[in-house]
């Protein structure tokens, strides 16, 4: 394994671990996945995993240097901005090349009342005039952006406990995807929903619901992904991820041609 190239998978998504548990099959690449930590019981990748923060770009950096890192994927949450701008920062401070998976976002179709917005408070601040009993299924944090608002009812889905303050009027649901039309349909149906909160997180596990609000006709507050760094190359999925390595690594990658691997300075 001592001449294995050694790829960073910045994860916690399914398709972080699915691109690691393809790239981890092969003997002549060392894979280690990060998680960010968030999550009580998150789902392991194949490979090596290491949780926690890596202390800022600096720290990114450092780690990259440390352990030889020869490529970086950041297949983070969409939203997951902080460590993206850092992957960004690092791996150019040190030339290690870096490449961004981002599953597509979700498109409106005919018969959805989306009402796009760039932040929670922006979501938060529509609120009022949409409807009075909300299914908030923007995660754990970011809660307070809606805690002011005392005249509503809120639904509040996330895998673990969120982090205070809440609204005062919140029940907490855990729960975690993938979720079907019909049981998102009943839940909707159940606690009375009349507006639906979501990041624009794309994916199949998460879009149920989506359906089931234009079955209901339940408005809808898409909170817009932030864009993936300036001069960062992006793929939509895991096929183009090992595109894009097999390129870089050729012949390590499964499937990959007869090119050599590419020298680069560190």
């Amino acid at each position: 394994m001592s001449g294995a190239h050694h790829i960073l998978i910045l994860g916690g998504t399914a398709e972080a671990r699915a691109l690691a548990a393809q790239l981890a099959a092969d003997p002549a690449l060392r894979v280690t996945s990060s998680l960010a930590g968030r999550v009580a019981q998150p789902r392991l990748p194949a490979g090596e995993v290491r949780v926690g923060g890596f202390g800022g770009p600096e720290g990114l950096a450092h780690w990259l240097r440390e352990h030889k890192a020869d490529a970086v994927i950041d297949a983070t949450h969409p939203f997951a901005g902080t460590i993206s701008f850092n992957a960004a920062v690092a791996a150019a401070g040190v030339h290690v090349p870096l490449l961004a998976l981002r599953r597509p976002g979700w498109v409106a179709g005919p018969g959805d009342t989306w009402h796009c917005v760039g932040s929670l408070p922006e979501a938060a601040a529509l609120l009022p005039g949409l409807g009075e009993r909300v299914f908030l299924t923007t995660g754990r944090t970011g809660l307070a952006a809606f805690a002011g608002l005392d005249g509503l009812w809120f639904l509040a889905r996330s895998v673990d406990p969120p982090e205070p303050p809440l609204p005062p009027r919140t029940q907490v649901l855990l729960d975690r995807g993938p979720f079907t039309v019909e049981a998102e349909t009943e839940l909707l149906r159940r606690h009375r929903i009349d507006v639906l909160v979501t990041k624009d997180s794309g994916g199949p596990a998460t879009a149920a619901k989506l359906t089931a609000a234009r079955e209901l006709r339940v408005p809808v507050v898409v909170v817009r992904r932030p864009p993936v760094p300036g001069g960062v190359a992006v793929v939509p999925d895991v096929k183009g991820a090992i595109a894009w390595l097999t390129a870089l690594v050729a012949p390590a990658v499964p499937g990959a041609g007869p090119t050599p691997p590419r020298s680069r300075s560190r």
